[in-house]
């Protein structure tokens, strides 16, 4: 199927296979450029969809978008049991 009707979610999921396949297989050099060529093309489809996403966000929020920062650790839970 061609990349470009593929949700991100296919994409991503044919992409990582690529790349298991890409690095636990000894590969004939014209499949392995051939599985190459394809993971390009899933590349670019999953960050054109990613782009898609962050436009429609930014416009939904306007341009208040900050960087996302975790909230600071709390000193006294660093000795507190993680349960």
């Amino acid at each position: 199927m061609s990349p470009e009707r593929l949700s991100f979610e296919q994409a991503l999921q044919e992409l990582e296979r690529i790349v298991l396949r890409l690095e636990q297989e000894d590969l004939p050099l014209e499949e392995a450029v051939a599985l190459y060529e394809r993971g390009q093309q899933l590349l670019d489809q999953c960050t054109r969809l990613l782009d898609e996403a962050e436009l429609r966000v930014r416009q939904l929020v306007g341009e208040q978008l900050q960087p996302f920062e975790p909230p600071p650790a709390d000193e006294d839970d660093t000795d507190a049991p993680l349960a």
